[in-house]
């Protein structure tokens, strides 16, 4: 439910947002292009922001804009981790996907083990790459590999509570956080600091994985965002709303991983 924010309660969620995002005022101001005084003066409350400035800050934080307005707000949900349920409702199945978090972790690892060392593999990419990742396994084994939910924002499909599950990650030094700068925009990047278990992967999860890293891991912040913005479950669903994976098997070529073809009608 949204509702009227003041300005001291939006400044308090940016700042929120940007501690979590582990972004310095310095950082955040010269993404969306204003003064660290000014952002300062937001943060505060003594400034108000217009809506060109919040879709920007919408953009660098990663947030729905829905959701920031609305009254259950929170940067700091706790993250469970459940089995996969399965529910079945007029006779069609539906594969309710539940976040499995240490499958989570472990792939995010394996696949910064492999990307980590590479230029371009900031933040954007690796969203993207856990994305194609969770969708492409979908697609081929009609079950969920990590079990993420996926959000539909403007900069592409972004993988929610991942800012939680780093953070946790971070604190038991698993991953560092760096910051640097790429092409002279500001990057954030991920450093593994213990490999994958490779027994919580099965043979199939880790293939997919190894053929999108082939595919996409050298592709740039933009090229990828690009081609995830292509992709039917991208565009069949609506802003600020999570991706359903069933739209996967909707896909047509080049972003089908399924050769349908093959497949025998009983």
């Amino acid at each position: 439910m949204s509702m009227k924010l003041s300005q001291k309660q939006i400044g308090q969620r940016i700042a929120e947002l940007r501690k979590t995002k582990g972004l310095s005022q310095e950082d955040l101001a010269k993404s969306v292009k204003i003064s660290r005084p000014s952002l300062a003066q937001i943060e505060l409350g003594n400034r108000s922001v217009d809506i060109l400035e919040l879709q920007q800050l919408s953009q660098v934080l990663r947030f729905s804009l829905d959701d920031f307005m609305s009254e259950d707000f929170s940067t700091s949900k706790e993250v469970f981790a459940k089995q996969e349920k399965q529910i079945n409702k007029q006779e069609e199945r539906i594969s309710v996907p539940t976040l499995q978090v240490d499958k989570f972790k472990n792939v995010l690892l394996y696949i910064l083990e492999r990307c980590a060392g590479k230029p371009n593999v900031g933040e954007t990419v690796l969203y993207k790459l856990l994305y194609f990742t969770d969708f492409n396994y979908y697609e081929l084994y009609e079950e969920h590999l990590t079990g993420a939910k996926y959000r539909k924002l403007p900069f592409g499909p972004v993988p929610q509570k991942l800012d939680t599950i780093i953070n946790q990650m971070i604190a038991n030094a698993q991953l560092q956080r760096v910051k640097t700068e790429y092409h002279g925009y500001p990057q954030t990047r991920y450093l593994p600091l213990e490999k994958a278990d490779l027994t919580e992967l099965k043979a199939s999860e880790k293939e997919v994985i190894d053929r999108v890293i082939e595919q996409m891991s050298d592709w740039s912040a933009a090229m990828i965002s690009e081609y995830s913005h292509k992709d039917m479950p991208w565009l069949a669903s609506k802003e600020g709303e999570e991706i359903n994976y069933e739209l996967a098997f909707y896909r047509d070529i080049p972003f089908s991983v399924r050769n349908y073809g093959d497949e025998i009608e009983e």
